[in-house]
């Protein structure tokens, strides 16, 4: 039997698609035929550069098409890609880098200097600058490519490692996800079972492309679709690139949609070429998905629940389930084909439907192993099943709902709060554009329910509005005692999350509760 590579796929869709124009970003673009010579090329330029299949070899840069290139080379054995995020301290970046043995970065301008900073405390003997800037590197990536020979690497097997992704790691140091060719591909075609990637697709790659989120475009990008490129995300630019490229299908994170809307250009005239708008990786707000559902009418609509350690999706709202509505919208979906859901307690006992425990997923789409990390592996992995660290319940059809992260539940009172519940509470008043829920001390209760709101431009509310509007909505010892108002917007990861831990830190500074 044929191994499960990626090999299979890019090959017989350069050939398929050879002429066809399916890269472009800004003033680049590229037939299939030139991508797969460049993706050669950058393979034997790897190999050149002393990285073996088994290598790891960094990436920290914005979305372009040198990163779809690098990311396609290691796939066809190039080695194991290390893709970093754009908002790592340089202690966590010096950290990977050491940890993970890279001895080859690839960086663009904007990252180059960041690397070298902190490259005396690793092992890196080659900085690949891509495209141009005056900032310290050994080689320029279109030398090596001019200097390269477009020629196939041996064939991977399917149990080779080929991405090396670190978690963003709440407590602790971050943790690599080592992923092979066999549970990456089997995510492909996981996820093309569900999402349509069609060669008439014109996909926006705008989630950062170092993020599990972005892997299905990425992986999907070989199969007859035209892949644009934003280099970062911005609101406008995403208009921009939608109206003028007539976009059909993209990813987006809720906080992202939430910009777009809300960008003082937006028309939904300018969107209306999208058909399939996917977005997940952290909780929608109801309020924000009924503005989608009514200012698109046109587009389906698709969820996406995993995790970089399931390479990535595990669940799917579909298009049908969005027009049905109700209260299957506040849901992740189901089980995508290829793997299994249960719901398990803290004692690893399962738990029927409706129920609510701890999200446990099986299925061949797991990574490897926690880099260097084997009782991090075996505990994430306890009986078989690994463990999301997700709260959430299963419903007699089927459909996930998930409540909250286990480590952002509060526990006030004795009493259990899902902060997203709250979350979405908050959001209900006109006034609110960003709210994140925490835990902070409290003698009294243990912890106590506080809401960290950003009011929208102009908008004015007090503490005791935002609080009192909640009561409509949610239990009373749900109900937040109290309101932060910040007038910056919330810090976000690269992955655009709300980075909850630095709003906690502050409160929980002294006492016991881990703030991760």
């Amino acid at each position: 039997m044929k191994e499960l590579v990626y090999n299979q796929f890019f090959l017989d869709s350069a050939e398929s698609f050879g002429e066809k124009v399916g890269f472009i970003d800004g003033d680049y673009t590229a037939t299939y035929a030139q991508h797969l010579e460049r993706v050669l090329k950058m393979g034997q330029a790897i190999k050149a550069l002393g990285v073996q299949k088994q290598d790891r070899f960094a990436v920290m840069a914005m979305n372009s098409h040198h990163f779809m290139e690098l990311y396609h080379a290691a796939f066809l054995g190039a080695g194991v890609i290390n893709p970093l995020n754009l908002r790592l301290a340089p202690k966590e970046l010096e950290y990977i880098l050491k940890d993970s043995g890279t001895k080859v970065v690839f960086a663009d301008a904007w990252f180059a200097g960041v690397i070298d900073e902190v490259r005396g405390g690793t092992d890196i003997e080659a900085v690949v600058l891509i495209g141009d800037g005056d900032v310290p590197h050994d080689h320029k990536i279109e030398e090596l490519l001019a200097a390269a020979k477009p020629e196939l690497l041996p064939e991977p097997q399917e149990d080779d490692p080929v991405v090396l992704m670190y978690t963003g790691g709440t407590t602790g140091l971050p943790k690599g996800v080592l992923i092979d060719q066999r549970a990456e591909m089997l995510n492909l075609l996981h996820i093309l079972a569900v999402f349509p990637f069609e060669q008439n697709t014109i996909y926006l790659h705008q989630t950062p492309m170092f993020h599990a989120a972005s892997m299905g475009g990425i992986l999907g990008a070989a199969l007859g679709i035209t892949s644009i490129f934003t280099p970062v995300f911005n609101a406008g630019e995403v208009l921009k690139a939608i109206e003028q490229h007539g976009v059909t299908q993209t990813m987006m994170v809720p906080t992202m949609i939430s910009m777009v809307f809300d960008h003082p250009e937006f028309d939904p005239k300018r969107v209306s070429s999208l058909e399939n708008l996917v977005y997940g990786a952290s909780p929608m707000p109801e309020l924000l998905l009924q503005k989608i559902i009514d200012q698109l009418p046109n587009a389906k609509l698709y969820q996406g629940y995993g995790m970089t350690e399931g390479s990535a999706v595990l669940t799917v709202l579909m298009p049908d389930d969005h027009a049905r509505g109700g209260d299957v919208l506040k849901s992740a979906g189901r089980a995508i084909p290829g793997t299994r859901l249960s719901i398990q307690d803290e004692d690893g006992k399962l738990l029927p439907r409706g129920e609510t425990g701890e999200v446990c997923a099986s299925g061949g789409n797991f990574m490897i192993e926690y880099w260097k990390k084997p009782e991090a592996t075996a505990e994430v992995f306890k009986d078989g099943w690994y463990h999301t660290g997700d709260a959430g319940y299963i419903d007699r059809e089927g459909y996930l709902f998930l409540v909250d992260r286990v480590k952002d539940m509060i526990v006030t009172g004795g009493e259990n709060v899902y902060s997203a519940e709250v979350e979405n509470a908050v959001a209900r008043h006109p006034a609110v554009g960003q709210v994140a829920v925490i835990g902070i001390p409290s003698e009294e209760w243990g912890e106590a329910v506080h809401a960290v709101v950003v009011l929208l431009p102009g908008a004015e509310a007090t503490d005791k509005e935002i609080i009192d509007s909640t009561r409509e909505w949610i239990a009373g010892y749900k109900v937040p005692k109290s309101v932060e108002f910040r007038t910056e917007a919330l810090p976000l990861s690269g992955a655009m999350k709300v980075l909850k831990r630095e709003l906690r830190a502050p409160h929980w500074e002294g006492h016991s509760r881990n703030v991760g």
